[in-house]
């Protein structure tokens, strides 16, 4: 039970092989919530397999089991630990450090990563600031709006703050390359605001506006830098009172430098034709810690696809996918 909370079970499994390399195969098996669709009865389709959580990730643990099974009776070139995980949709920093003891030796180790892309071997990944940002009214008669403060009315000029910063930050570019699938050639920041919460009935002054902040950062941002950004453009907003009752922050995973990305890159591509080494367009707070904590090199391989409609409406996984994957972790795990 991961830190000591039932109903949070994280498996380690392990084939120890004393004096090889280490390798560290990551997963997790939560997932988003699903609404509109029948997203926990499995379908078939074309070559597709659809569900909540099909590529993120479950089609790569079924990859995964069927790689571990090819590989049974081979002699390994690692001395191998397979981890998968819970809450990694919400935040898991506090998990993975509980799990570090089970997991030693790791400062060097390989952290292979199937929570990523299929096609190429990701080799960094964006860095990330969720801020929630709470501004301030009074509430009223709606009649009598004159005597109160309107925290949404006075939500307009923070978001427009807001969004002059983005338009900056999203003028940045990173020297680190993405996959042409993604439609983008290099890494690129973000700045969204995806959630505005305020009002409680049509006749009722709010008192109160909640708006939610995701900013990406590029490995050539610094995450503290980033964050002063976001609080100067918010206090540039005269006359509206606002605090901040939440903020998370995971820094950008630089990019790894490593023969052993070239040789998975090299297995991608005598199994499937594709091949390349790329940043990740994603970010999480696994990659910070095994990367800049434990000094670990990261890297990962995975079955989502930009059509694969992650978190999204009848998401699906390619079967062709799982089965080449299985293939590729099992002559990188094996030969």
């Amino acid at each position: 039970h991961a830190e000591g909370t039932p109903g949070r079970v994280t498996l380690l499994a392990q084939r120890r092989e004393p004096g090889r390399p280490r390798l560290i195969l990551y997963t997790h098996i939560d997932v988003v919530p699903a609404q509109g669709w029948d997203a926990f009865t499995p379908a078939v389709r074309d070559g597709r397999i659809y569900g909540r959580g099909a590529a993120d990730m479950k089609g790569a643990i079924a990859a995964l089991l069927l790689a571990l099974d090819m590989a049974r009776d081979k002699a390994w070139r690692f001395d191998t630990s397979v981890m998968v995980t819970t809450d990694e949709e919400i935040t898991q920093a506090s998990q993975i450090r509980y799990l570090r003891p089970y997991l030693e030796p790791v400062p060097g180790a390989c952290f292979f990563s199937l929570d990523t892309s299929f096609g190429y071997v990701q080799v960094a990944a964006l860095g990330c600031i969720h801020m929630e940002v709470r501004v301030k009214g009074r509430s009223v008669h709606s009649g009598m709006s004159h005597l109160g403060e309107n925290a949404v009315e006075k939500a307009v000029p923070v978001l427009d703050a807001l969004m002059q910063l983005k338009k900056k930050v999203t003028r940045r570019r990173s020297r680190v390359p993405v996959h042409p699938d993604t439609g983008l050639t290099v890494m690129e920041p973000r700045l969204n605001v995806n959630m505005v919460h305020g009002g409680l009935k049509a006749n009722i002054v709010p008192d109160e506006c909640l708006i939610t902040i995701d900013r990406r950062l590029i490995p050539e941002e610094d995450i503290a830098e980033a964050e002063r950004e976001l609080m100067e453009a918010l206090s540039s907003v005269d006359g509206v009172h606002w605090d901040v009752p939440s903020i998370s922050r995971n820094p950008t995973v630089p990019p790894l430098d490593d023969p052993v990305t070239g040789q998975l890159a090299g297995i991608l591509k005598d199994v499937t034709g594709q091949a390349g080494e790329y940043g990740e367009m994603g970010s999480g707070d696994f990659g910070p810690i095994v990367v800049l904590e434990w000094g670990a090199r990261l890297f990962g391989l995975g079955t989502i696809r930009a059509d694969c409609g992650i978190h999204g409406k009848n998401e699906f996984v390619y079967q062709r996918d799982i089965e080449d994957l299985a293939l590729v972790i099992s002559r990188f795990a094996a030969g």
